[in-house]
């Protein structure tokens, strides 16, 4: 009868399901609660109304056990929906370390995106099902919020900064992407499609679609063009610039014996802003490429660095603001 106006978006990923328990537990708590208030104010209202003008109530001096009772099943009830509410917020904060990586730029009016492996995008993402896949986004205008209903996925897409989402699809099929931040006046029509497909005919579109190199490869061409390989050389030369190998991931010591980790936000602020962080050992002499190189540059020249080091994690700090007081580790001349 309603096949034709669903009530609500497929589960299309393997946390949807969870998401969904979690919101339909938390409105069935706050109607459960909100009708047993509203017919406990009428049945009182009626039982205890005043019959005579001269009529008196009763003395209540109050029951601990009620009061106990009142307070012990609130604060159970809520701490349900805290830990569920806090265990489902980590889960989808914290991608898996194998979760393929695709980078997002979010532009008015259009998603524009690129693949490890050098296919390109715009307003479509083609991904495999059964495999967890971590969005890297980031914006080179205002504001926007990328958002797959059917995935239970969504993150704000800010300018100055990245910010990651991750979703494991569970069914083939096609599957609406929205702006859902207001971004101008054709924000309307930022809008995309998620395809998800079998491993095997994703691996055969991949194929057909790779062109111009890998993002890492693109990004090595990139970083010798702007000469940055002059002053960041191999490890056991010395070069103006620290040595960009196995620093993607780790710890980086700064002057004044500050300590800071190399995510991808700090490769981009060493890059754009060179002076906020010094390295320890290295003077501040790296150029800023700012207005020089694109955001896509800026998502390659970070892949770069991140396949110069062996290992794959991910810091938390990705998503996180730059943190004041600059950069320069990473791409340091």
């Amino acid at each position: 009868m309603f096949t034709n106006f669903p009530f609500f978006p497929e589960q299309a990923s393997e946390q949807a399901a969870n998401i969904d328990a979690l919101y339909f537990f938390l409105v069935a708590v706050t109607a459960f609660f909100t009708a047993l208030i509203a017919i406990l104010v009428v049945v009182f209202a009626v039982r205890f109304r005043r019959r005579h003008d001269n009529e008196v109530g009763d003395a209540i001096h109050g029951s601990l056990a009620l009061e106990l009772l009142w307070t012990f099943i609130p604060l159970g009830i809520t701490m349900v929906m805290f830990v569920w509410g806090a265990a489902t917020f980590f889960h989808m904060t914290r991608p898996p370390r194998n979760a393929m990586e695709i980078y997002v730029v979010g532009k008015q009016w259009m998603w524009k995106l690129q693949h490890m492996d050098g296919a390109r995008e715009i307003n479509e993402l083609h991904v495999p099902v059964g495999r967890p896949v971590k969005l890297i986004m980031g914006s080179e205008d205002v504001i926007h919020s990328f958002f797959i209903p059917d995935f239970r996925a969504k993150a704000d897409v800010i300018p100055g900064r990245y910010n990651t989402l991750w979703f494991t699809p569970s069914k083939a099929g096609r599957y609406h992407i929205f702006c859902t931040q207001y971004c101008g006046t054709k924000h309307s029509n930022m809008i995309g499609w998620a395809t998800v497909m079998e491993p095997a005919d994703y691996q055969n579109w991949l194929a057909g679609n790779t062109t111009g190199g890998s993002m890492a490869e693109n990004g090595a061409t990139l970083f010798a063009n702007l000469s940055c390989n002059t002053c960041h050389l191999e490890p056991g030369q010395q070069g103006r610039g620290p040595t960009l190998k196995n620093v993607y991931g780790h710890q980086v010591l700064l002057q004044g014996l500050k300590t800071t980790t190399a995510d991808d936000t700090y490769v981009r602020e060493s890059i754009l802003n060179p002076q906020a962080k010094i390295v320890s050992g290295f003077q501040p002499i790296m150029p800023t490429f700012q207005g020089l190189v694109s955001e896509e540059q800026l998502l390659q020249l970070i892949a770069y660095v991140k396949s110069l080091s062996d290992t794959q994690q991910q810091p938390a700090a990705t998503g996180a603001a730059p943190p004041p007081g600059g950069s320069a580790t990473a791409v340091k001349k």
